[in-house]
């Protein structure tokens, strides 16, 4: 059976490949950056799609930190908006977070259900590469989106994540990952400076969080998974190669 990956965007394209897919949920700026940002660290995390299951998630937890925006704005009564620098600066690990964005959360909590559903951002790219190929026959890579636009950041993240897995023999299964992909496997990594989200940032005065990303790439061996609402971070699994010298090595 020929293994494929695809690429798409937005929150409501997840229904199409939940029963069928293993998805990988990007959103670089910044959703998916501050959720394995702070499972990285320990933390636990609890993406939520609206500001009532926040609430409702943030009252059964104890000593819990609400983070997060919408329409770019934090929330009345958040601890802090959606930034994995400040998340990564805390050192307040045990406290959960409880993360809401404007569209970045609302496509982790659509992809709920799929085979297997995993954060991607360009922290853990390597690591997804290497854990997922060979895993799941078939594989969505979706980018968030932001007001209606497939944003440079999360185009590329994706095209590497499927330029990764091509490599390791997938096939594209449209031309959208085609073209997504050859737009963007063999730029340099700060090609996505252009994007309106970096914009924002600059404009709202959140350069750090852009900081945070262009010094924090594909720096974690972990794979960050969505398991009963929660993210967890889980060891990636081995390249082929050194999985199969451990194997001879324990006379496997």
């Amino acid at each position: 059976m020929t293994r494929r990956v695809v690429i798409d965007v937005f929150p409501e394209s997840a229904a199409a490949h939940r029963s069928t897919c293993a998805i990988v949920a990007v959103d670089v700026i910044r959703a998916t950056t501050t959720a394995v940002t702070a499972a990285a660290a320990g933390r636990r995390c609890f993406p939520v799609p609206t500001m009532e299951a926040a609430l409702a998630v943030a009252a059964v937890l104890e000593q819990p930190l609400l983070a997060g925006e919408l329409g770019g704005n934090m929330p009345f009564g958040f601890d802090l908006t959606n930034s994995p620098a400040d998340v990564h600066a805390r050192g307040d690990t045990r406290r959960p977070l409880v993360l809401l964005s404007s569209s970045g959360t609302t496509l982790i909590h659509e992809a709920a259900g799929a085979e297997a559903v995993y954060l991607g951002c360009l922290r853990n790219v390597s690591a997804l590469v290497r854990h997922l190929a060979g895993r799941h026959p078939r594989v969505a890579v979706i980018g968030a989106g932001t007001r209606g636009e497939f944003r440079e950041e999360d185009q590329a993240c994706c095209a590497l994540v499927a330029a990764g897995l091509m490599d390791a023999g997938y096939a594209a299964e449209d031309e959208l990952t085609r073209t997504v992909v050859e737009r963007w496997k063999h730029r340099p990594a700060g090609a996505w400076l252009s994007s309106k989200s970096v914009d924002y940032l600059r404009r709202s005065d959140q350069l750090r969080d852009l900081e945070f990303i262009l010094a924090h790439q594909d720096d974690l061996e972990q794979v960050h998974v969505l398991e009963d609402g929660e993210v967890r971070a889980r060891l990636a699994a081995p390249e082929p190669r050194r999985a199969m010298a451990a194997a001879e090595s324990r006379g496997g």
